[in-house]
C-alpha cells in the first residue's frame, strides 16, 4: 500500500514558513484555514530579513501573534515541524532563499512565486530538489490549494469565491495547470460540474517549471481520494507528451480531462509567444492543436474548444458516478466568513459609529476642507488667519470686521515681555536645555486665573450681570459684597491718566466696526464707577478682549444664550493661548540663539533684566 507521504505535499497538518512580509497573503492563508476548520494556523513563522518580532493577524475573529525572524535558519530552528515554504522573495533572491530551504532537513516543499528567475538557476534548484526527494511549485506561479486543508498565498482569490468553489472542503477532482489565473477559473468550473476540487496546482509559466504535469498527475494517480484528473496545458513545450506517453503505457488509469489553450496561434502569420515564457511553439508538435489531438488519441477527454471544457469535465464525472466507482462527497456548511472592517465598510455591509467626530475639517476628498470650504478657496479669496479661525472655532464665514478683530487680538496678546509668568517659565525651560515643545508647554501650563484668565473671567462677569438685566452700579456693589474682584478691571501701571494704548486701539476699532457693542458699553460704564474710587481700576486689555469677544459673537449671529454657552465652555482664553504661544516661541528661540552664540542681531545690544535674576538674560 502506498504511503501517504509519497503523494501528499500539503494537507491539514501542513505548517508553512512564509518568506517575505506579505501581510495580505498571510492573512488570506489564515482565513482559509479558519473556514476549513483547521485546528491550528498553517503559517508557523514569517521570515523577514529587515526585522524580527511578532506579526499581529486574525484567526477568525480573534487576534493572534505569529513570530517573525530574519533568517530561514532561525525559522527552521524555531518551528522544525514546518515542512513547506511559501517564497515571496523577488526574482533576485528567489534562487538563494529557495536553495537554502531545499537544503534544510525539515522543509519538504517550496513554492516560488517570483517571475523572472533565470532558467539556469531554476535548473539548479530542480536538481537539488530531485537529489533530496523534495518538491518545487513554480517559479512564476500563483501557487496551489488543497481544498479544506492548505492554501499557498493568494491562490483562489477572495474568501467568497473560495466558498462558492467549494474549496472549504475536499472534493474528488485534482487538476494541474500552467496558468495561475486560469486555475481560479478551473476551481469554479470543477465545482459547478463535479463534487469539487481535491487539490489544484499551478506549476507556473516558465519553460522549466520546478515540477511538471506528469509529476503531479502521478501523485494524483496514487491518491485513492482523487477519482479524476484535469489538465490545462498551453501552446509551447512538450510536457503534455510525457503525460500522453504515460497514458499509452497504462500508468494513468483515472479519467483525465485535458485541454491546451492557444489554439488561436495558427491564425497568426508568424510564431507568437503568449504570456508565459514557455507559451511559444517551436515546432508543429508544440502547437496547442497538435497536443490536443494527441491527448484525445491517448484516451483523454478533450473538448472541441475551451467553451466545452466544462461539459467534458461533467461527462467524465457523471460516468464515474454511473459506474459506481465514486459517490458524490456531501456538502459541508462553512463557518461564517469574518470580514476585515475596511473590506466590509467598502462593500457597504456594515456600519460603525465613529469613535469621535470632527465637524470643522474634512480630508476625505481630493482637497482639504475647513468647515466645508476648500482650502484653495481660502487662499484665493484671502480669508486670512481671522477667516480660518472663524471656520475652525466658530464654524462661520466671518465678516471682514470680525476677521480683523481676531487678528488684532492675536497681535495684541503675542507678548508682554520676558518677566510675565508664562514667558518667564518658557525662558527658564529653554535655558535648562529643554526642547522647543517642552519649553512652550511649560509656558502654556502657566495660563490660568492669575495669568490670562481675565479674558475668560471678564466675559463671564460682565455678561452674567448684563444679560440678567442688572445696572452697572448693581454689579459693582454686588461683587464688592461678595468680596470678588471684577475680572478685567485694574492695572498695576496703567490708569485714567496713563491709559493703555492697546485698550484704546481695540475700543476705537469696535466703535467703528462692530454692529453691537453692548458688553463693551456695559464694561465702560463699570469702569467709570471703579475709576471714581481709584484711577488705576480701568478696563484692562484682557478685560477688553473678553467683552469684545462676546460682542463679536453677538455681531456674527449668536444670541445671548449661545454666547453664554461659549463663555461657560471656557474657550475664550483660546485667543490668549494662540497669541501668547507666538510670544513664548519667540522667547525660546531668542534664548537658544543667544546661548549658542552662532550669530548676533543689532537688537541683541538691548539688555533685558529679569526681576528675580541678577544677571542679564544674555
Amino acid at each position: 500500500m502506498t504511503k501517504k507521504k509519497d503523494y501528499i505535499i500539503m494537507d491539514k497538518d501542513t505548517k508553512a514558513i512564509v518568506f517575505g512580509y506579505q501581510q495580505r497573503a498571510i492573512q488570506r492563508m489564515l482565513d482559509f484555514d479558519y473556514i476549513c476548520r483547521r485546528k491550528e494556523p498553517s503559517v508557523a513563522v514569517i521570515v523577514n530579513p529587515t526585522r524580527d518580532g511578532m506579526h499581529t493577524c486574525f484567526w477568525g475573529t480573534k487576534e493572534i501573534l505569529i513570530p517573525m525572524v530574519r533568517t530561514i535558519k532561525e525559522a527552521v530552528k524555531m518551528h522544525p515541524e514546518a515542512d513547506f515554504m511559501v517564497n515571496f522573495a523577488s526574482f533576485r533572491s528567489a534562487y538563494q532563499t529557495s536553495k537554502e530551504a531545499l537544503e534544510t532537513k525539515a522543509i519538504q516543499s517550496v513554492a516560488i512565486i517570483a517571475e523572472g528567475v533565470p532558467e539556469q538557476r531554476t535548473k539548479e534548484l530542480i536538481k537539488i530538489a530531485q537529489k533530496n526527494n523534495k518538491w518545487i511549485i513554480g517559479p512564476a506561479t500563483v501557487g496551489g490549494i488543497a481544498a479544506g486543508s492548505f492554501r499557498i498565498g493568494n491562490t483562489a482569490g477572495m474568501l467568497d469565491n473560495i466558498v462558492a468553489s467549494k474549496l472549504h472542503r475536499a472534493g474528488s477532482v485534482a487538476y494541474v495547470s500552467k496558468s495561475g489565473g486560469l486555475s481560479n477559473e478551473l476551481n469554479n468550473i470543477i465545482a459547478m460540474n463535479t463534487d469539487g476540487v481535491y487539490e489544484g496546482v499551478a506549476i507556473g509559466g516558465d519553460r522549466y517549471p520546478g515540477s511538471t504535469f506528469i509529476d503531479h498527475i502521478m501523485r494524483y494517480e496514487k491518491n485513492p481520494d482523487i477519482k479524476m484528473i484535469v489538465l490545462l496545458g498551453e501552446v509551447g513545450g512538450t510536457d503534455e507528451y510525457v503525460v500522453i506517453d504515460a497514458m499509452k503505457k497504462g500508468k494513468i488509469t483515472k479519467p483525465l480531462v485535458a485541454w491546451c489553450i492557444g489554439t488561436c496561434s495558427k491564425v497568426f502569420p508568424a510564431e507568437v509567444q503568449f504570456g508565459h515564457a514557455g507559451a511559444r511553439a517551436g515546432a508543429d508538435r508544440e502547437t496547442a492543436d497538435a497536443k490536443n489531438i494527441a491527448l484525445k488519441d491517448a484516451g483523454a477527454y478533450v473538448p472541441k474548444s475551451f467553451d466545452d471544457f466544462d461539459k467534458q469535465i461533467k461527462k467524465a464525472y457523471d460516468q464515474l458516478i454511473k459506474s459506481g466507482i465514486h459517490k458524490p462527497i456531501p456538502e459541508i456548511e462553512p463557518p461564517v466568513i469574518p470580514y476585515d472592517y475596511a473590506v466590509a465598510l467598502k462593500q457597504g455591509i456594515i456600519r460603525k459609529p465613529a469613535s469621535f467626530i470632527s465637524t470643522i475639517s474634512d480630508d476625505r476628498g481630493e482637497e482639504l476642507r475647513y468647515c466645508g470650504v476648500k482650502i484653495s478657496k481660502i487662499f484665493e479669496e484671502k480669508w486670512g488667519l481671522g477667516g480660518v479661525i472663524g471656520l475652525l472655532w466658530f464654524k462661520k464665514d466671518l465678516p471682514m470686521w470680525a476677521r480683523e478683530f481676531i487678528e488684532r487680538v492675536i497681535l495684541l496678546t503675542a507678548d508682554h515681555g520676558p518677566a510675565v509668568s508664562g514667558a518667564h517659565n518658557s525662558i527658564i525651560a529653554s535655558r535648562a536645555g529643554k526642547d522647543l515643545i517642552s519649553s512652550l508647554v511649560s509656558g502654556l501650563l502657566t495660563i490660568g486665573p492669575r495669568f490670562g484668565g481675565a479674558v475668560q473671567g471678564s466675559a463671564d462677569h460682565f455678561t452674567q450681570y448684563l444679560y440678567a438685566g442688572h445696572e452697572p452700579s448693581f454689579m459693582v456693589k454686588d461683587m464688592k459684597t461678595k468680596n470678588i474682584n471684577i475680572q478685567g478691571i485694574g492695572h498695576r501701571i496703567k490708569s485714567v491718566t496713563n491709559p493703555d494704548v492697546r485698550v484704546e486701539i481695540m475700543v476705537d476699532f469696535a466703535k467703528k466696526k462692530f454692529p453691537i457693542t453692548e458688553t463693551l458699553d456695559y464694561a465702560l460704564e463699570v469702569e467709570k464707577l471703579t475709576t471714581s474710587k481709584r484711577n488705576n481700576l480701568i478696563l484692562n486689555v484682557d478685560g477688553c478682549i473678553g467683552v469684545l469677544s462676546c460682542d463679536m459673537l453677538k455681531g456674527i449671529g449668536y444670541n445671548r444664550e449661545e454666547v453664554r454657552e461659549f463663555v461657560d465652555l471656557g474657550i475664550l482664553n483660546a485667543f490668549f493661548v494662540l497669541g501668547r504661544s507666538i510670544g513664548f516661541m519667540g522667547h525660546i528661540m531668542d534664548q537658544k540663539r543667544l546661548k549658542s552664540g552662532l550669530y548676533r542681531h543689532p537688537w541683541d545690544d538691548i539688555n533685558y533684566m529679569m526681576p528675580d535674576e541678577p544677571e542679564k538674560v544674555r
